[in-house]
């Protein structure tokens, strides 16, 4: 398993949760459970990244492992990663996901 450097989680986690909260949210309707109602991501290596999400808004946080698509080791992986699930989520929920730059 791959551990990326403080520095490059710590910029993933702030990206993701405060640039794509609705991601990380469909997220954990697809792969946690349909009713959550917030999530955040708050950790990955090389195997996948961790949310939390809740399904009640004072209800407790739930802990969520999602793997990549397969081990990645370098840091523009991780976004190429993000985007695999963020996609999987789409489909599993049946929504149209948005276009990717």
């Amino acid at each position: 398993m791959t551990t990326f450097s403080p520095e490059i989680v710590a910029a993933v986690l702030h990206h993701m949760n405060d640039d794509h909260t609705d991601d990380s949210l469909l997220i954990a309707r697809a792969f946690g459970d349909r009713a959550a109602s917030e999530a955040h991501m708050v950790g990955l290596d090389g195997d996948g990244g961790d949310w939390l999400y809740r399904t009640a808004p004072e209800g407790p946080e739930t802990p969520l492992r999602v793997a990549w698509s397969g081990p990645i080791t370098e840091r523009p992986e991780i976004r190429r990663e993000i985007v695999v699930l963020y996609d999987r989520a789409c489909a599993e929920l049946g929504i149209e996901a948005r276009p990717h730059d």
